[in-house]
């Protein structure tokens, strides 16, 4: 008789049916990711389950269970002080990924920005890491690339690839299985520096609520999950955005206004050259600016500026006025 694999419960778990299926705990969700981080699941095993919380939908304990366990496993091992947590992970289709310049600016001006994403799971869409060269960048490789990085520039990104490799293979998995899993959720959440504040985007609103309660749950004091363009944090200017906050260990919720009225038209062609012309202030691009500048204002929000958004917008302007070029490229 063959014995059951020590996974399995967890498997049974999510897969009883309707009436039998319930969430795991806390404490159950980080005992299943650690055997998924310590190899110790079988392939058949790993599918089954991605899709049976797939289906189900993952929910804010489980989340948190397994950021734990990643935490354990995956610790940075060093002090590391960043102002900002910005997770990239879906990539942008339809728009230059703004978002990158905004960042970059927040950098010129002192604030220390970690980004950290994935990249290549869905074809047809840019991802950072691969605008990183036109800026004179390149993904940090160790904690200690992060550190001298964020010393010299105030900016650093590293790949989930990096800092947790399990993490990054099971991301790449998404043509084979045909869905995002929750892990595409789960890295968004990990802050691993854990910068006094976080940001995040979602494609779906309805996984915005999923995203505050589990920063909740991890002690996040200021974190903020945006329905941004191509579900990366990024306002659309031409558009309402909800903001889904974590302030001071509360849930808070409000609208964004958008900053014209028009729709702009989406761009036929993606040329990353773009970016670094804009930043360079070579060619102007209404869209872009906009969005950079809406963006940046609620960056500045996050980051514990309380000023009005009209204000919010003006100091934005001005730092992007005023952004050091020379710096990035």
């Amino acid at each position: 008789m063959i014995e059951e694999h020590k996974f399995a419960p967890f498997v049974r778990i999510l897969g009883k049916g309707k009436t039998g299926t319930r969430s795991l705990t806390r404490e159950e969700a980080a005992q299943a990711m650690g055997m998924i981080l310590d190899g110790k699941v079988r392939p058949e095993q790993l599918g089954a389950f991605l899709m049976l919380l797939r289906v189900k939908e993952e929910a804010p304990e489980e989340l948190a269970g397994f950021a734990d366990a990643v935490r354990t496993r995956y610790a940075v091992g060093r002090e590391i002080r960043a102002d900002l947590d910005w997770s990239t992970y879906a990539g942008k289709k339809n728009r230059h990924p703004w978002y990158l310049l905004v960042a970059l600016c927040l950098a010129s001006h002192g604030y220390r920005v970690f980004m950290h994403g994935s990249k290549g799971h869905t074809p047809g869409r840019i991802y950072v890491e691969d605008m990183l060269s036109l800026f004179n960048l390149k993904p940090c490789e160790s904690w200690a690339d992060v550190d001298a990085e964020l010393c010299r520039l105030n900016f650093a990104y590293m790949s989930v690839d990096s800092f947790c490799p399990p993490l990054g293979e099971i991301i790449q998995l998404r043509p084979i299985l045909g869905l995002r899993s929750p892990v595409h959720t789960l890295c968004r959440m990990l802050n691993p520096l854990r910068a006094p504040a976080s940001i995040d985007g979602v494609f779906h609103p309805a996984y915005g609520p999923m995203h505050q309660q589990t920063a909740q749950l991890l002690g996040e004091q200021r974190n903020l999950t945006m329905k941004g363009d191509g579900g990366e944090a990024e306002i659309r200017p031409d558009a309402e955005c909800l903001l889904q906050w974590v302030e001071n260990g509360e849930l808070k919720e409000y609208d964004w206004k958008r900053i014209v009225p028009k729709r702009f038209v989406k761009e036929a062609e993606l040329d990353p050259q773009v970016l670094l012309s804009v930043w360079k202030g070579d060619v102007q691009h209404e869209y872009g600016e906009k969005a950079i500048i809406s963006t940046m204002a609620v960056m500045l929000r996050l980051l514990g500026d309380e000023s009005d958004e009209h204000d919010l917008l003006a100091r934005s302007e001005k730092l992007w006025e005023s952004r050091q070029i020379s710096l990035f490229g």
